[in-house]
């Protein structure tokens, strides 16, 4: 093995400017393929940087078979209030989640009273959405006020759709949705800004706040009819059962009398 090490040795310092040649090739590539990597490794952290900050958020809770059909907003598949309640109780005492934002999500008609576009819709509460996206604020273009993200009766529209439609910041637009019952809604909207695309599926997605989001959904008045239409059950329930239990206590009665009657 020492012998081995010798020769070896030997042949490395019988051409000492071959093996300086070859060392400094060998180093200037490994140099190169580390900077690379570091490299695309930043880029690709900036990447999902701003998407994450600017529009997805590092973490997303749906209702189960919400994904498989997220291309289609499906409003019959968010999530009922008791389980909003619990995902945000169950956040809130995660020390990791520094913060979390409530959403809803749906497609609409967007309009300045002349041409008509899809649009797809953010319904966000502005403070914890400022919270849970820093990077989203940075995108907002052209804002006719200072102070919080967005105020009720704003919008924020796309940079697309602004310059194709001609729409200005402090314009007049009209929103129009179509709600899990299948009523058409409209609400008229103020243009607060534009938003710049960010790096990702967000190319078309406008924000308004999440009390104009529900409103034009009429997601309140939804809720308690659907209460209201449990209490008739119950109450229909109830007076059938009464009914029959006054009918069975009629034929009792009726059966005694005629049993009476035969042993007579």
């Amino acid at each position: 093995m020492l012998k081995v090490v010798r020769l070896a040795v030997r042949n490395l310092t019988r051409y000492g400017r071959r093996t300086a040649l070859t060392g400094a090739l060998n180093v200037i590539g490994v140099v190169a393929v580390l900077l690379f990597v570091a490299v695309t490794g930043s880029f690709k952290t900036l990447m999902v940087g701003q998407i994450t900050d600017s529009y997805l958020g590092s973490m997303q809770v749906h209702r189960r078979g919400y994904v498989a059909s997220i291309d289609t907003l499906p409003l019959n598949l968010n999530m009922a209030p008791g389980m909003a309640a619990k995902v945000d109780e169950a956040l809130k005492a995660m020390p990791e989640v520094q913060a979390a934002s409530p959403r809803v999500k749906f497609a609409a008609m967007f309009s300045n009273f002349v041409e008509t576009t899809s649009i797809r819709v953010n319904g966000v509460d502005s403070d914890r959405e400022a919270a849970t996206e820093p990077l989203l604020a940075g995108r907002v273009r052209n804002a006719i006020r200072e102070g919080a993200l967005l105020e009720r009766g704003e919008i924020l529209v796309p940079t697309l759709l602004a310059a194709g439609l001609k729409v200005k910041p402090g314009d007049t637009v009209v929103l129009v949705a179509t709600n899990r019952e299948g009523s058409v809604n409209g609400k008229t909207l103020v243009v607060r800004g534009t938003l710049e695309s960010a790096t990702g599926p967000g190319g078309r997605d406008g924000y308004i706040h999440i009390e104009d989001a529900r409103e034009l959904l009429r997601m309140q008045l939804q809720i308690a009819e659907q209460h209201r239409l449990r209490r008739q059950r119950h109450q229909r329930r109830g007076e059938k059962a009464r009914r029959e239990q006054r009918r069975e206590t009629a034929f009792g009665r009726e059966h005694c009398v005629q049993c009476a009657r035969l042993f007579a």
